[in-house]
């Protein structure tokens, strides 16, 4: 919105043009979305509280839970407005990656507020039966795969990439819609398991968009992409704006959301930044480096495979409790310790995602 405005304001003084320049623009991204945050953040949380829209909590989870309840809930909300509004006004409208991720990330987040409205304001102890979250998941992220593979201009767009072996793309054809699929929607859960202790899944989500914002960056350069071996994607790079909004929001969600939380996140925000990871990640061809960098959220997600897989095969448990953070608390350790040991290993785990744009 703004850079068109500085296109036009470009003819009366040349100075405007210094709004093409992406980084800049995803600079200001950064700061928008997180003024955007720390200024809502606290009216935010006081309506929560007034409308009583607080968090349950399960009683066969650790004890020291039990003294969140009543936290407000659906914080997720500020998150996806900043995000959406630091978007639109620094980002270039006729990018369709910009309005593919932007959309994905606010349907995600709508199927999440409709869980979380149900448990915390109709009092559904369920929410949203999993079959119909799972449904509209499945509807959301399969449009997003077909609409990529129809508008795609280049094979490359639909080709596999597999790091550090620079001479191996596989062609995927009709096969890239359901790896899309498969992507957008697993991503998103898996964040939302993550979502289970104080800034757990904030964090570690911010960190993994810093980095994919490194390779739109890169995939959207032609000069860069030829030099570092990795797809030359036309357009890619505007997605650098989403990230760094996301980059923005996430900070300052995590202000309020730090131990001990003012507020949670919800399925509002958790689903909704796990389908845009996700989705960003498919359009610059990095899903692999992407189940590398997010090793938290696939640790996370395994975690409860093993666990419902063994109970139901053996009738015996593998961890103390699933998702994996809450075995870590039930052996003894405090939930500051869970969080900041997982935050290292995203650190880690992101820099070796790094890696592999020189590692071919």
């Amino acid at each position: 919105m703004l850079l068109l405005l500085a296109e036009y304001l470009q003819q009366f003084h040349k100075g405007f043009a210094v709004f093409q320049y992406l980084t800049l623009r995803g600079i200001l991204g950064v700061l928008t979305a997180l003024a955007l945050s720390l200024w809502l953040g606290p009216w935010m949380i006081r309506t929560l509280q007034i409308r009583q829209i607080g968090q349950a909590v399960r009683n066969d989870g650790p004890q020291s839970h039990l003294s969140k309840k009543g936290t407000p809930t659906m914080g997720g909300a500020l998150i996806l407005t900043a995000i959406a509004i630091s978007t639109l006004l620094w980002a270039d409208l006729s990018n369709r990656y910009v309005w593919t991720v932007l959309s994905v990330t606010l349907l995600f987040g709508a199927i999440g507020w409709v869980d979380d409205y149900r448990k915390v304001i109709e009092k559904n102890s369920r929410g949203l039966p999993s079959r119909w979250k799972y449904f509209w998941q499945s509807v959301f992220g399969l449009a997003a795969a077909i609409f990529l593979y129809v508008t795609a201009q280049n094979p490359v767009e639909t080709t596999l990439i597999v790091p550090l072996l620079k001479d191996v793309a596989l062609p995927l054809g009709v096969g890239f819609v359901v790896l899309t699929y498969f992507v957008i929607v697993g991503t998103s859960n898996a964040v939302n398991l993550t979502d289970g202790l104080d800034g757990l899944a904030i964090l570690p989500t911010v960190m993994v968009a810093g980095a994919l914002a490194i390779f739109c960056y890169l995939s959207g350069n032609i000069n860069f992409a030829q030099y570092l071996l990795i797809p030359y994607l036309p357009g890619a790079g505007e997605l650098i704006v989403f990230c760094a909004a996301l980059v923005g929001a996430g900070l300052g969600f995590l202000w309020f959301n730090t131990y001990p939380a003012q507020v949670f996140m919800g399925d509002v925000g958790a689903l909704a930044l796990g389908a845009a990871l996700g989705t960003i990640a498919v359009i610059v061809r990095q899903e692999i480096v992407l189940f590398i960098m997010g090793g938290v959220f696939v640790m996370e997600t395994l975690s409860v495979m093993i666990q419902v897989a063994s109970f139901k095969l053996t009738g015996k448990r593998v961890f103390r409790m699933a998702p994996i953070h809450h075995h870590f608390e039930l052996k003894g350790w405090p939930e500051p310790r869970v969080i900041v040991r997982f935050w290292i290993i995203t650190v880690i785990l992101v820099l070796i995602g790094l890696a592999t744009l020189k590692l071919r």
